[in-house]
């Protein structure tokens, strides 16, 4: 019976599917914990006390440990692969204009999305294509936390293996 179905596979766009005018909203958000922003922090080895230690953290700024911006971007990136990268990236090329604007904390929700910025084919790599992907989280308040522009190399439809 199952042969008779039609095959569906989840996967990213190749780079002719990728539209300039669209805005790209990837859900569900993901509420961020302590364990996350420990689990991270120890994992790099980031001994930074404003993500670790909560006394100390409550006598700075903020008042209270915030999660790691490193956590946050790689949340915000890894929140858009299924929607637009899944199977048709070649290779990830660089980051630019990385900024966190509000700080993130324990308990957040964050919501990310990502629009296109520009989009060109390789003129080195016949079969692919170079996008310009900016991408923005905020939190359950609508507050950015992390934006960051980010170029990509992806697999034209007809090229991919």
């Amino acid at each position: 019976m199952t042969g008779d179905r039609t095959v569906i596979e989840q996967r990213g766009l190749y780079f002719e599917e990728f539209d300039l005018a669209a805005r790209y909203l990837h859900r569900p958000g993901r509420t961020v914990t302590e364990a996350d922003n420990v689990l991270f922090t120890t994992m790099t080895m980031n001994t930074q006390s404003l993500h670790l230690d909560a006394a100390w953290s409550a006598t700075q700024p903020f008042g209270q440990r915030l999660m790691n911006s490193m956590f946050t971007l790689s949340t915000l990136v890894g929140s858009s692969v299924a929607q637009l990268t899944q199977g048709t990236i070649v290779a990830n090329l660089g980051f630019a204009e990385v900024k966190f604007p509000h700080p993130l904390y324990h308990g957040d929700t964050m919501y990310s999305e990502t629009i296109v910025t520009d989009k060109r084919l390789s003129g080195s790599r016949p079969g692919q294509g170079i996008l310009t992907l900016e991408h923005t989280a905020r939190n359950q308040h609508g507050d950015v936390v992390a934006t960051a522009i980010r170029t990509v190399m992806v697999w034209c439809k007809d090229s991919a293996p």
